[in-house]
């Protein structure tokens, strides 16, 4: 027992750019980019991976809405979602876009993870995305 779980954790501690870049291409419909910046179609949706190596950092984003577009409520409401519901990915905004994102150490991770992290970072868009689609026809038109 103690071999298989150790085993399990060195493999979770090897991830690199070129596993992570064999990932992603396995799921996704297109790949671009250079190493450690890499855009990605995943289901119609545009996203994209950023790591450093040097720093162990990885995270996987996709745009969601503009940020201007949202009112408090929707705000108020997509920070609970980071707490109650949003699991490993957290809703941010940046550059006036709020975003899905996925952060964890590059290291770390495991190909389930990576894998995890690319369908959450989808749902968690798509979820948000439907429900500002049910609740103002507004956004329909400016996306």
């Amino acid at each position: 027992l103690f071999s298989v779980l150790f085993t399990g954790i060195l493999h979770a501690q090897n991830m690199n750019n070129s596993t992570l870049k064999d990932i992603i291409h396995k799921h996704a419909d297109t790949i671009n980019g250079v190493t450690g910046n890499w855009k990605f179609i995943y289901n119609e949706t545009l996203m994209l991976c950023i790591t450093d190596e040097t720093n162990n950092r990885m995270r996987i984003i996709t745009p969601v809405v503009e940020s201007a577009q949202l009112d408090e409520d929707l705000l108020l409401d997509s920070m609970t979602a980071n707490f109650h519901s949003a699991l490993d990915v957290k809703y941010a905004i940046s550059n006036g876009i709020l975003w899905s994102v996925y952060i964890h150490p590059l290291k770390e991770l495991s190909n389930q993870q990576v894998e995890d992290a690319i369908s959450q970072v989808y749902l968690a868009a798509k979820k948000l995305w439907n429900y500002l689609l049910k609740y103002s026809s507004t956004f329909w038109c400016r996306r």
